[in-house]
């Protein structure tokens, strides 16, 4: 049986030399890319923002920790792979995580889990009371941190509406069974301007898919508006948002927003398609291949819309059968006919998915507090973690064989690289591992955001 107090571990190995193992090397840490992030965050001014958005009432003078430094112990954290609380107990030790988090006193260890939790218990709580935090203003952060990358104003920005399950696996409060996922459950709300995050919200399961979605474009529409005035915004996402108080403001007064949603199909629609999904079974008899024919016509949902709107049909025949899509816009068959409405721009919502997979993998499914509250601000962690993240891939891995991967190969490439630290008077000195296989992105990575 090995003993725990042993220093040095021997291996047998195939060839005539032994392996000996030792835990003598020093300060090393395995995540000596982060300093990448770091300067991505000196680029986009995150987490100096990100204190602002909450209020620490704790009393001044006993204070070890500061506001600003906890949270991004924890942002960083998240974003190279540490989900739990308990993994801060060693990693307050280390120097390179001190670095990260703004730790003045090196030496000193961070925030331990205990101390972080209370962080995750915000301000009216039953349990803790001194840390609070403003949703209304992360929002806002997370917006300007889309709008501030952009020297002018775009021609067009698309919003990418989605909802996605989040498991739930404990008594959390407004805890709800969902019967399409089958599962108790949170049904967050996502809103994406391409790869960016300008908003995350955190809903009970037991509400409309499109629930909140309305409020939240306003607050959106409205900051884009208050910089670019004439921008053009495009709303985009599938049937769960069709509903027609969403598409009815998008068209009020000085609103001016498009939008394509999908429409989901019934026995109305799908006669009104009944001669082009023919022609879709023919051809598809004809050829053995999966068959599409487009049409478009006005369309006005019984006892639910004020008036009709237009709607592209798909009517698609499969060797399992028949496929039929629909999608109802405002955008004009002048500017986009019915066959590239639905392939080239439509379509495109579905990319969605990867970024929300994204924030699964930035932990956003840990809600496991006992208040909803902290449960948000959990979810608004992990949503600015990818915000870092996403903000390193534009900045600096442009043009890079990693310009278009997801946070977790970023995470496992550039950031996990062994570094020895040394700490000096006025300097800190890391010396990466000589035999990591990527430098030379590394360096262009470091270049580019150095400029």
């Amino acid at each position: 049986m090995t003993e725990c107090n042993r220093e040095v571990f021997s291996f047998a190995s195939h060839f005539s030399r032994r392996v000996e193992v030792s835990f003598t090397a020093g300060q090393v840490s395995t995540d000596g890319g982060a300093l990448l992030l770091r300067q991505a965050d000196g680029k986009i001014g995150l987490l100096k923002r990100v204190a602002s958005c909450f209020t620490d009432r704790r009393s001044p003078l006993p204070i070890q920790h500061q506001l600003g430094e906890m949270l991004s112990q924890r942002i960083y954290g998240l974003a190279l792979g540490y989900e739990d609380l308990n993994d801060h107990e060693q990693l307050r030790h280390d120097p390179l995580m001190a670095v990260l988090a703004g730790r003045r006193k090196l030496e000193e260890p961070l925030a331990g889990k205990s101390t972080l939790n209370r962080l995750e218990l915000p301000g009216g709580s039953n349990r803790y009371h001194k840390i609070h935090y403003a949703p209304e203003k992360i929002d806002a952060l997370l917006v300007d941190a889309f709008i501030e990358p952009r020297a002018r104003q775009p021609e067009q920005i698309v919003l990418d509406l989605d909802a996605t399950d989040i498991p739930l696996h404990g008594h959390q409060p407004e805890r709800f069974f969902h019967g399409y996922y089958d599962d108790y459950c949170y049904l967050p709300l996502y809103i994406f301007a391409g790869d960016q995050l300008p908003c995350t919200r955190l809903r009970s399961s037991n509400v409309d898919g499109a629930a909140d979605a309305l409020d939240e474009v306003k607050l959106i529409v409205a900051q884009l508006r208050a910089k670019w005035p004439k921008v053009r915004i495009v709303l985009r996402g599938d049937s769960g948002f069709c509903r027609e108080e969403l598409m009815a403001w998008c068209e009020a007064g000085e609103n001016k927003v498009d939008f394509p949603f999908g429409l989901a199909r019934n026995s109305r629609l799908q006669k009104i398609i009944g001669k082009q999904m023919q022609e879709a079974k023919l051809e598809h008899a004809a050829t053995g291949k999966a068959a599409r024919v487009f049409t478009e016509f006005d369309y006005q949902a019984r006892k639910s819309w004020a008036r009709p709107w237009r709607v592209v049909a798909k009517a698609e025949y499969l060797d399992k059968g028949e496929n039929p899509r629909f999608v109802v816009t405002s955008l004009g068959a002048d500017e986009w006919a019915a066959r590239e409405l639905y392939e080239r721009f439509y379509c495109q919502c579905c990319e969605m998915e990867n970024r929300i997979k994204e924030q699964m993998c930035l932990f956003a499914y840990r809600l496991s507090t006992e208040e909803m509250k902290g449960n948000r601000q959990r979810l608004y962690l992990s949503a600015l973690a990818y915000t870092l993240v996403e903000a390193l891939r534009r900045l600096a891995l442009k043009g890079a064989e990693w310009a278009e991967a997801q946070v977790d190969t970023i995470r496992l490439k550039p950031f996990k690289v062994g570094a020895r630290v040394r700490i000096g008077a006025r300097r800190v000195w890391l010396e990466m591992n000589s035999f990591y296989p990527w430098k030379h992105i590394y360096a262009r990575a470091f270049d580019a955001l150095r400029c």
